[in-house]
C-alpha cells in the first residue's frame, strides 16, 4: 500500500511541477511602477536627500490629467526653502514668480515633463537602474561614519527650467542636484560627486569663521579638500585624477608637468578676492592649455601634502584649521 500511495502521488506532483513551469514569466516593472517603489526621501543622522524629479513625472502618469496637486505638495512644500530662498532669488526678480508660489510651480511643470519626456526619462530609468535608494544610503552611512559627525543638510534631486545650480545650491538646507543640467554625468555625479559635495557642508560652518574664507586660497583649499576627501572616500579605489572633477590621467599628467609654474605664477593671489585668474582660469588665461579648473587641482595637491607631511587621517584637522594655516603647515611649494 505504502508504494501505491507514492505512486498516486508522483502524477500529482508532475502535474503541479508542469503547472508551475507555464507560469507567465513576470514583466519588468514599468518607469511610473519603478517611481512609485522610489522612496520620497532617504535621511541618515542629519542629512536628507529628497527624489523631487519622482512625482514630477509622476504627476503626468494619468493620460487625462495632470496632477498639479502633487507638484504643490511632493514638488513645491517638499522643499519650500530652496525653490523660495535659492532658486527665486538667483535667476533675478523677473524669473522669482515661477518658483515661490505653487502656482508658479504648478506652471513650468505642466510643460517641462511633456516637452522633455524622452530624456528625462531617460534620466529617470539611469537612476533607477543605479538603485538610487541603496546608493546614496550606502554615501550618507559612508560618510558619516568616516567624518565622524553630519551637517544638517537638505539636497533634492529634480528637473527645473532654468538650469544654473547643476550640483550645488545657496546653503546646506538649500541644495539641488538638476538632473537636465548640460553635460551632466549622472553616474559620476551619484556616485562620486555626493561625497564632495556632502564634505563641502561639513566643512561650510567652520570655513566660515576663518576671517579669510573669502580669498583665493580659501576657495581653493575648499574645493582641493572636496576632492581630495573623495579620494580619501574610496579608499584610493578610484584615481586622483578621478577624484578631481573626473580628469583623465593626461589631464592630471599636464598638471603635474606644468606644477611649479603653476604655483609660482598663481601664489600671487593666494590673498586676493574676486575675480582673478587663479579662480577664474577659463575667462583670465593665465594658463590657456589647462584642461580642467585650476585651483580644484592646486587644492588638491595642497592638502595632499599636508597629509603627506602629518599622517594619513590628518585630513580630518582640516575641518578646524583656518585656510592660512592649512598652507603653511602643507609645507607645499618650499622646494618652488
Amino acid at each position: 500500500m505504502r508504494n501505491c500511495f507514492v505512486l498516486l502521488l508522483l502524477p500529482a506532483f508532475l502535474l503541479s511541477c508542469s503547472t508551475l513551469k507555464k507560469s507567465p514569466p513576470n514583466h519588468p516593472s514599468t518607469l511610473t511602477d519603478s517611481l512609485r517603489n522610489l522612496p520620497d526621501s532617504i535621511s541618515v543622522a542629519d542629512i536628507t536627500i529628497k527624489n523631487l524629479f519622482k512625482s514630477q513625472i509622476l504627476a503626468h502618469s494619468s493620460p487625462e490629467k495632470y496632477d498639479s496637486l502633487m507638484v504643490t505638495k511632493n514638488v513645491y512644500l517638499a522643499h519650500r526653502q530652496l525653490w523660495d530662498s535659492c532658486y527665486a532669488n538667483i535667476f533675478g526678480t523677473d524669473n522669482a514668480a515661477k518658483f515661490n508660489n505653487a502656482q508658479g510651480m504648478a506652471g513650468w511643470n505642466r510643460t517641462l515633463y511633456p516637452e522633455n519626456k524622452t530624456v528625462f526619462d531617460q534620466k529617470a530609468r539611469l537612476l533607477l537602474h543605479m538603485n538610487l535608494d541603496s546608493t546614496l544610503k550606502a554615501n550618507l552611512v559612508r560618510f558619516t561614519s568616516l567624518v565622524g559627525y553630519s551637517p544638517k543638510a537638505t539636497i533634492s534631486i529634480l528637473f527645473t527650467p532654468i538650469q544654473g545650480i547643476g550640483f550645488g545650491g545657496c546653503n546646506a538646507q538649500q541644495f539641488a542636484l538638476e538632473l537636465n543640467y548640460e553635460n551632466n554625468d549622472l553616474d559620476y555625479t551619484i556616485n562620486k560627486g555626493i561625497p564632495h559635495e556632502l564634505n563641502h557642508l561639513a566643512y561650510e560652518s567652520n570655513r566660515m569663521k576663518d576671517p579669510d574664507h573669502a580669498t583665493a586660497l580659501a576657495q581653493t583649499i575648499d574645493e582641493g579638500f572636496a576632492c581630495y576627501f573623495t579620494w580619501a572616500f574610496f579608499e584610493g579605489k578610484i584615481g586622483k585624477h578621478q577624484a578631481v572633477e573626473n580628469m583623465t590621467g593626461e589631464q592630471w599628467n599636464w598638471f603635474t608637468a606644468h606644477e611649479k609654474e603653476i604655483f609660482q605664477k598663481t601664489k600671487p593671489f593666494f590673498g586676493q578676492t574676486g575675480d582673478n585668474p587663479l579662480l577664474n582660469n577659463s575667462k583670465l588665461k593665465l594658463f590657456p592649455q589647462a584642461p580642467k579648473t585650476l585651483y580644484y587641482w592646486l587644492g588638491f595637491r595642497i592638502v595632499e601634502a599636508y597629509v603627506d607631511k602629518h599622517g594619513k587621517d590628518s585630513w580630518k584637522d582640516l575641518y578646524k584649521l583656518p585656510s592660512k594655516e592649512i598652507f603653511e603647515r602643507s609645507g607645499y611649494g618650499k622646494d618652488y
